[in-house]
């Protein structure tokens, strides 16, 4: 899985979450209006948004949060 960390110019820095490595890619191949976490998938040379799997790693790590903060939240008691 292809997450985009951050960008760096005319290249994005995405994350190889299965080879634990970053690749830079540039913008061009990259679908327009693509922004940071965003997951990416490769279509004919050509980097997609993965609407899906996008909006569930965000998902992922919004309920992440909110256990952190509710676990925090009973220590504070």
């Amino acid at each position: 899985m292809l997450i985009i960390d951050r960008f760096e110019g005319d290249y994005a820095v995405a994350e190889d979450s299965e080879k634990e490595i970053n690749i830079k890619i540039r913008k061009e191949f990259i679908e327009e209006g693509a922004r940071e976490g965003d997951v990416l998938a490769l279509f004919e040379a050509f980097y997609m948004i993965d609407h899906a799997a996008t909006k569930k790693r965000r998902d992922e790590i919004i309920d992440l949060q909110k256990r952190i903060e509710k676990k925090q939240g009973h220590n504070n008691d």
